[in-house]
């Protein structure tokens, strides 16, 4: 122990732990009497420093044993002279750190464990490491450990409660990618981190960011390994401490004052946070002004992360960071300008600035430095006009946004100015009505406005400038009057300066000021006092003699009526309980009246407009207008009988607003009702109607209305299903529109049958016997039972009896002949002997035969095509020469292709003979023409008959036996005389068929059984193949099967490798007795199945577990070394389970189809009673065929070879 100021040595303490371990830590606590000690062995001592008599003692007590866990990391609370009277002082806390835990105790007044905390899961090399600091959290400070292992560092906060106790409570932890080596506090809120890589990383605390990572491989950290594996001392540390000690470098990083030192091999480094300026500097040498710029603001802010350097109250630190960065920004400037291009393109130049002005004025606004901004920047900028225009157009969102007031005049002048001269206007009238433009001059700005159509910017200036709020209105009535009282369009420039003009007064009435703002709230009452005198003027200040009374009140009813009403609207909303604005409100009403009453070059949607706009006040609680009751029947007489049948639409309109808006009690109703229906304003019928709920006399309007006809439909079923009408009107409703179902079926089938279908499904027949007209009656049954048609009823749920169903088929016979057999296919319900009758009375042979197929009677149908297809072919036998585009050939074939058609429908469920009563007839038919004409003069469609003969044959094939079919043809009598040369065609055709199927055949079967071989081969190689034993001893006895001689014993090798004396194998119990022959099983493969029991056993060989053995060596022939194995003869060629096991697993790997069963089907195909394989879903043999197994595949090449 040293006294460092004069270099003296204390004392020597040689029994401070015990002989034969390293000292890894000693540290000092707050009590500079008081240390503590850490050695190899694991264990903590305490030493108390003593001086008696002026001899200088020490007293050593172990605080913990290494027996009970070896701690490598001490680290007592230290605190600074300004919290030595902290409360937590007293208890002279200590933190230690062993392999498995953590541990917090107080050595004073007595010993006491205040925690332990045990570590997760973690890398066993990684070092266990402390840290302590005094933070402020909660309104309090009290310090804060910090401990990790690997790559989480967790955080503890211990406070000393009221009672005296200490209480430690966990706090955020931080999760890194990396593992730690040393943890250092900065200050309270930063933390430096070494990691195993030797890179440090400056981490904040709270927000948990990575500020810095610096690499410090140079410095050559030392590392305490040395210690840790205790070599001095014999090495006697435990493993794991050791593993621990490669990483440890306690001794070599110490911190005070903010400073960490770094030991190296050669020279120690030192290492502290910048401070501000400092920081702030770094970034300006290396010419990152805009960084730099960004750093120092998120100081001024108080944002900035580590900061050093700052200290005071938040107003002087951030005056001090302030006047850095206006030195910042004068650099800045400076280094703009002379950075600029000199030559080259404008845009260049441009570019450049609209980079770097921005920030000036950014900056300049944060710090408030509006006076910095406009005189000495402003100054040096305008130098260059390039940088003064990016200037200007820099400071425009900022009055947008209305954050940049009190700009200077000259400032404000040249920004008019240079907006003015890019003809940028629209920006010019934007800025205008955000500026304080009382500094300007306002009579030029006025007539800027004026000549570039900037109206909302003019008006401001009037208004903000002049607090004049009538003269802009003066000068927009005098551009938009004279076109409209001279009746002609206005144009679009108009229209807006129009709109604009509604707007302002809607403004100035409701004390809002235009384009945005409120009036001051003295001038309001005033505002609306001139703008009301203003709108009803009885003549304009400069009126001509022939100028109309009221001329602003007519100028804007001319404008647009309904937008007008609508600001008087919103403005007589305010004027509740004004006594003069009540006043003012119904002079202005009297005046509307006299305008638009009295004249007549208002349209009927304008007087409405009026009307509806009277009715809605009229009909307020609170309303004071009086209006004369006559002028609304004067109103009611103009829309209701016009002078012409124009607007009838439009004048129908304004009487329903009205009406809705009020405007009825003004009216007698039966008077109202009248006039409507001379009109034929059958939406005031039903507005009417509905309110005295004669819901019946609605269905007429809707019928009468050709514009809302179809809507009857919807309204009807409304009534009908909506909750809350009586059982009388729906009654009264479903009378009027039965009275009515001729109309309604004519105007749509499938609504009308919806309605009938969904509300009285039970009246059906009573609607069928409404309807006379028979073409009605037949829409609207198709409608009904035709699914197709598309009404959303559940036929089920109609009750329709089948003399019904087929009433509508007659009809569909009638008028839709085509479509009988389609909707017979979909219709169902209908009786097949009373259907059949009605087609046959319509002689529609088609369907006919459709339906007796369907009953069953397959032949009757089939006499009926057959039929008809005879007379087809008699007609174009015997007709004259035509052309080839002949419309009875068309028939022939269509017929041909349906008789066709129902003889492979019903083939399948035939026997042989009831096939030929089919198809031969057909045949017969088919080649009946071709007999009357002569080779010599062949008939025009010989081609045609010839091709469809070909194709009945074709058909036939697959259902008759071919050499029935030539036998049927041969014995026909025409051809049994030497004809054979005129169906010569047929039989080539029959022949060439014939010979591609058996091509087909002959090819499948060859590679089926090339397969087939192939398989048989490879079985073959796999079971006769050699066995190779794995060693040359006996897997039981362990001896070598070559020199044990004291019996014949017989060599067994199975085919997993393994080699046994049969011997052996008999005292193991591995011989399995198998229909008299003895099997063998290796004994190795089977002893991990074996429970015991033979039964087990020979499940187990049908399983393939047991590996039979293949063969048997006799050592009494004394082979020599180099002699092959002999194999034991068997007398029998039978298979052994070993043969057996293999055969069964080759068969499962390529299972599938049976060959013989595939080549039996196939040969099939040329027997009598042929059928098509590969066909679609047939009944009868065909639906069990191979081939329609969804799950078939045909292996057509060999399958991969496979190693045993």
């Amino acid at each position: 122990m040293w006294d460092l100021a004069s270099g003296k040595l204390l004392r020597s303490i040689t029994d401070a732990h015990p002989p034969g371990t390293a000292i890894l830590h000693i540290k000092f606590t707050d009590d500079p009497t008081l240390a503590i000690c850490n050695d190899s062995g694991g264990s903590v001592f305490e030493l108390t420093f003593k001086r008696v008599m002026g001899v200088r003692t020490c007293e050593s007590r172990c605080l913990f044993s290494g027996s009970k866990g070896e701690v490598c990391c001490i680290e007592p609370l230290h605190s600074k002279p300004d919290l030595k009277d902290h409360p937590i002082t007293q208890f002279s806390l200590l933190a230690m750190a062993s392999l498995t835990k953590i541990l917090v105790i107080g050595l004073k007044p007595s010993l006491k464990v205040w925690m332990t905390f045990p570590y997760g899961r973690m890398d066993p090399s990684s070092v266990p490491l402390l840290a302590w600091h005094f933070v402020a959290a909660h309104n309090s400070v009290n310090p804060m450990l910090a401990f990790c292992r690997g790559d989480v560092v967790h955080f503890l906060l211990v406070k000393r409660d009221e009672s005296g106790a200490i209480h430690v409570t966990k706090q955020k932890h931080l999760h890194l990618y990396y593992d730690l080596i040393n943890f250092t506090w900065m200050n309270s809120r930063t933390v430096v981190l070494l990691d195993s890589a030797e890179k440090l990383h400056v981490i904040d605390r709270q927000t948990q960011e990575e500020l810095e990572t610096v690499e410090i491989s140079e410095v050559q950290l030392v590392y305490n390994s040395s210690h840790f594996k205790s070599l001095a001392t014999g090495g006697n540390v435990s493993q794991a401490l050791a593993l621990v000690g490669e990483k440890a470098c306690y001794q070599s990083i110490s911190s005070y004052g903010g400073q960490i030192f770094y030991l190296g091999t050669k020279s120690v480094y030192v290492m502290m946070l910048r401070s501000w300026r400092e920081r702030v500097d770094h970034l300006l040498k290396q010419d990152c002004l805009t960084e730099a710029l960004a750093l120092a603001w998120s100081f001024h802010e108080g944002k900035a992360k580590a900061v050093v350097g700052l200290s005071g109250d938040a107003s002087k630190r951030k005056a001090v960071v302030a006047d850095r960065m206006v030195e910042i920004l004068f650099h800045y400037t400076d280094r703009a300008l002379k950075k600029c291009p000199d030559q080259g393109k404008i845009q260049v130049m441009e570019q450049h600035f609209q980079d770097m002005v921005p920030v000036i004025v950014d900056y300049c606004l944060l710090l408030q430095r509006k006076d910095l901004l406009f005189s000495q920047m402003y100054d040096k900028l305008s130098e260059n006009s390039v940088a003064k225009g990016v200037f200007l157009e820099c400071l425009e969102p900022y009055i947008l946004s209305d954050k940049l007031v009190g700009i200077t005049p000259q400032v404000m002048k040249d920004l008019l100015v240079h907006f003015q001269d890019k003809k940028l206007m629209e920006n010019v009238e934007a800025l205008i009505v955000h500026m304080d433009i009382t500094s300007l001059d306002i009579q030029q700005v006025v007539l800027m406005c004026w000549e570039n159509h900037l109206y909302d910017a003019m008006i401001y200036v009037y208004n903000r400038g002049m607090n004049e709020f009538i003269s802009p209105m003066e000068k927009l009535f005098k551009v938009i009057a004279p076109p409209l009282n001279a009746g002609k369009t206005l144009t679009d420039e108009q229209v807006v300066m129009g709109n604009k003009l509604l707007v302002y007064i809607s403004c100035c009435l409701a004390g809002r000021a235009y384009p945005l703002g409120d009036i001051p709230e003295d001038l309001v009452p005033l505002v609306k006092n001139q703008v009301f005198e203003f709108l009803i003027r009885l003549h304009s200040a400069e009126a001509s003699p022939e100028e109309e009374i009221y001329p602003y009140v007519r100028t804007l009813l001319h404008f647009d009526t309904r937008e007008f009403l609508n600001v008087l609207a919103l403005t007589f909303e305010d004027f509740k309980n004004d006594k003069q604005a009540v006043e003012y409100q119904q002079r202005i009403v009297d005046i509307l009246l006299k305008v638009m009453v009295e004249n007549s070059d208002f349209t009927p949607s304008q007087v409405g407009c009026l009307f509806t706009f009277l009715a809605r006040q009229l009909a307020k609680p609170d309303n004071t207008l009086f209006v004369n009751r006559t002028l609304f029947d004067q109103v009611l007489e103009f829309l209701c009988s016009p002078d012409d049948d124009s607007r009838h639409s439009e004048r129908q309109q304004v009487l329903l607003e009205l009406l809705q808006a009020g405007g009825i009690v003004q009216f007698e109703e039966s008077r109202l009702i009248r006039m409507a229906e001379k009109a034929e304003f059958y939406q005031i019928c039903e507005f009417m109607y509905e309110r005295e709920h004669q819901y019946d006399k609605i269905i007429d309007c809707y019928l009468r209305d050709p514009l809302r006809e179809e809507e009857v439909f919807n309204y009807i079923h409304n009534i009908l299903s909506i909750p809350g009408h009586s059982a009388e009107e729906k009654q009264s409703v479903w009378q009027k529109a039965m009275d009515h179902i001729e109309e309604l079926v004519s105007l749509k089938p499938c609504k009308a049958a919806e309605l009938v279908a969904t509300h009285f499904s039970e009246q059906i027949e009573t609607v069928i016997n409404k309807l006379e007209n028979q073409l009605l009656l037949f829409k609207f049954l198709r409608s009904l039972l035709d699914p197709r048609e598309g009404i959303h009823v559940n036929q089920e749920l109609l009750q329709i009896s089948p003399c019904i169903t087929e009433q509508f088929i007659e009809l569909l016979c009638q008028f839709s002949p085509t479509q009988v057999i389609e909707t017979l296919q979909v219709l169902e319900g209908y009786r097949l002997e009373e259907t059949i009758q009605i087609t046959q009375k319509y002689q529609l042979h088609e369907v006919t035969a459709y339906l007796l197929e369907k009953k069953g009677d397959v032949h009757g149908a089939f006499s009926i095509m057959l039929k008809r297809l005879q007379s087809k072919l008699q007609e174009i036998t015997h007709q004259g020469e035509t052309t080839r585009e002949d419309p009875s050939l068309k028939d022939v074939e269509e017929t041909t292709v349906e008789t066709i058609a129902l003889c492979q429908r019903n083939s399948h469920n035939l026997n042989q003979q009831q096939r030929e009563a089919l198809w031969f007839p057909l045949l017969e038919a088919m080649m009946a023409p071709q007999k009357l004409t002569s080779s010599a003069t062949p008939h025009l469609h010989s081609e045609a008959l010839k091709s469809l003969t070909m194709q009945v044959l074709n058909s036939m094939a697959a259902f008759i036996a071919l050499p029935s079919i030539l036998q049927r043809i041969l014995q026909d009598p025409v051809y049994g005389k030497g004809k054979l040369g005129e169906i010569q065609g047929l039989i080539l055709g029959m022949l060439d068929t014939f010979n591609y199927e058996q091509t087909l055949l002959e090819t499948t079967t060859s590679l089926l059984n090339q397969d087939l071989h192939w398989s048989l081969c490879n079985l073959r190689a796999s079971i006769t193949k050699g066995l190779n034993p794995k060693q040359d001893y006996c897997s039981i006895c362990l001896q070598q099967y070559k020199r044990r001689q004291e019996t014949a014993d017989e060599i067994i090798v199975f085919s997993c490798g393994h080699l046994y004396h049969s011997f052996c194998l008999q005292n193991k119990e591995c011989t399995i007795e198998i229909e008299g022959q003895t099997r063998w099983t290796c004994y190795k493969c089977s002893s991990s199945y074996k429970a015991g029991k033979l039964s087990e056993n020979s499940s187990e060989v049908k399983k393939g577990r047991i590996t039979p053995s293949q063969v048997k060596m006799s050592p009494s022939c004394h082979p020599s070394k180099g002699d092959p194995a002999v194999k034991k003869a068997t007398s029998e060629p039978v298979l052994d389970p070993q043969q057996i096991q293999a055969f069964d697993r080759l068969c499962r790997l390529y299972r599938g189809s049976s060959r013989l069963a595939l080549l039996t089907e196939l040969s099939q195909s040329r027997g009598s009673e042929s059928y098509r394989p590969f066909s679609g879903s047939q009944s009868g043999p065909a639906s069990h065929s191979i081939f329609q197994n969804e799950n078939f595949q045909l292996q057509l090449i060999p399958p991969p070879v496979t190693e045993d």
